[in-house]
């Protein structure tokens, strides 16, 4: 049993699936709408697995005007839609609901045009994360952003949530690398956003559209950045016998004024599992690994890694391994990439996303082995300790009565903490259902309002990925204000009265 509570469906709308579904397949072809059961079980969860729900139908369209036509037929039938890219959410982003329609935007995947000169990427949003750098690799460029699931989550979910990646540290998050956007609104309205320049004039609606989750309108299209690849890269590993002395450690980097591409923190737990999964050489008699790399020309990797490495040799570390080839930093990479799928071999978890002040590393690590112990849970800590994202993987036996429902209880603990420090709730994973209910740990009832009035202006009749991010008691009080509102404003005054 899970503890996160969803919307009830509306038995109206359900009862009415079969001729949803051909009104949807009128608009866009049957072989873009997936109604019968089978076909959507695969929609039912998100990669936060947990919890499960079969969407009404699921609609594939293949064209902005298709989305455009889709929106606006649900919002004149009053259905509710799931916007959903690939479905890896952590914190159940792209769960569906039994009354909702899921809208994939997977087969949007085209490269729309890449401008060398002018260092741009206009894409469809349903293509993947790693293939926008796929397709500018052969000129030496790339695109920035680099989650673990990079090779399957697409550009859609990257800017539902704003992901960032290991080498977010020095390039930034999706919204430092977003030029611009096209999206559907709930109305069905095609609108664009920003462009192929670095900024547009009035509003920066762009940067309260990229991490909304799928709450304003559904993106289509996105212009992206794409950089110079350096001309080189490489990675050290460092190990020590405690948590805290890596957590100083990386505080001390980054307060020295050095910017690495990136830092990355594996504790004990995840080293063994990452180790026997990907052989990358990682030590395995330390406590505590950071992966560290620098690029640009040879001699200056080696300044910075010598610079690095003296900072490191003020704490003693027990192991320090600068890699010698490309084949030696591909394997360090990949044990760090599939750490997810690595823990994932030997228990259920639950992925927490919060983030921190870098000053409170070593304090928030000691707190967060404390939290698990009280609800005797094992922990593996893998995370971006360079912007101080932390990924605690809570591990626990999904077979046993009540575990999940403490491994719940310890990761909002964890969140809690992360806030209390002066942190915040997410980092790159997004809030969806899964912290939907913390959000008042962060945000006061002020900020909740201000967020909720800015939403209903874009979808008044919250329609869109309802039950997410919100609080369910404040979305139903800003609904009936909406609609307070809405009758108001349709009231005659008192000249058209007379």
């Amino acid at each position: 049993m899970t503890s996160i509570v969803l919307p009830l469906p509306d038995p109206s709308i359900v009862g009415r699936r079969d001729a949803i579904a051909r009104d949807l397949v009128a608009l866009c072809g049957a072989d873009a709408v997936i109604w019968d059961e089978d076909g959507r079980r695969a929609f039912e969860t998100d990669a936060l697995t947990a919890y499960k729900r079969m969407p009404l139908a699921v609609v594939l369209p293949t064209s902005t005007e298709a989305v455009s036509a889709i929106l606006k037929y649900a919002k004149a039938n009053r259905i509710r839609v799931v916007p959903r890219g690939a479905g890896t959410s952590l914190c159940g982003g792209a769960l569906p609901l039994e009354d909702a329609i899921v809208l994939g935007v997977s087969r949007m995947n085209r490269v729309i045009e890449v401008d060398f000169h002018n260092r741009f990427a206009r894409v469809e949003a349903g293509i993947t994360n790693l293939a926008i750098s796929a397709a500018v690799s052969e000129e030496g460029f790339f695109y920035a952003p680099d989650p673990s699931s990079q090779l399957a989550c697409t550009l859609a979910g990257n800017l539902a949530m704003n992901s960032g990646g290991a080498h977010c540290l020095k390039y930034g998050v999706t919204t430092n690398n977003v030029l611009g956007i096209k999206m559907v609104t709930m109305d069905g309205e095609i609108v664009e956003i920003g462009g192929s320049h670095l900024e547009a004039e009035g509003y920066d609606l762009l940067a309260l559209i990229v991490g909304s989750e799928g709450q304003f309108g559904i993106v289509t299209e996105a212009t992206v950045r794409i950089l110079r690849s350096a001309e080189g890269a490489r990675p050290m590993m460092i190990g020590f016998e405690s948590s805290a002395k890596a957590g100083i450690c990386v505080s001390r980097i980054i307060a020295s004024g050095i910017i690495p591409v990136a830092i990355e923190f594996m504790d004990k737990p995840a080293i063994e599992v990452c180790e026997a999964f990907a052989k990358a050489g990682y030590p395995k008699d330390v406590e505590a690994l950071l992966i560290i790399e620098v690029e640009g020309s040879e001699q200056e990797i080696a300044d910075r890694l010598a610079y690095i490495a003296s900072i490191a040799h003020e704490l003693n570390p027990v192991a320090m391994v600068v890699s010698g080839s490309p084949e030696q930093s591909a394997k360090i990479w990949k044990g760090r990439k599939a750490a997810f799928g690595a823990i994932g071999r030997i228990s259920d978890y639950y992925c927490m996303d919060g983030t921190i002040p870098l000053g409170h590393l070593p304090h928030v690590l000691e707190q967060i082995s404390e939290i698990c112990r009280r609800y005797g849970l094992r922990v593996a800590n893998i995370f971006h300790a360079g912007d101080g994202n932390l990924h605690p993987l809570v591990m626990y036996d999904a077979n046993a009565p009540g575990e999940m429902e403490k491994a719940e209880l310890a990761g909002a603990e964890i969140l809690k903490l992360c806030v209390s420090v002066g942190g915040c709730l997410t980092g790159e994973h997004g809030v969806g259902i899964e912290k939907r209910d913390l959000m008042r740990v962060q945000f006061t009832e002020e900020d909740l309002a201000v967020q909720l009035r800015i939403k209903s202006v874009f979808d008044p009749d919250w329609l869109l990925n309802c039950g997410k991010v919100f609080p369910l008691d404040a979305v139903e009080a800003a609904m009936a204000a909406a609609q307070f509102e809405a009758s108001r404003s349709a009231e005659p005054g008192p000249a058209e009265a007379a």
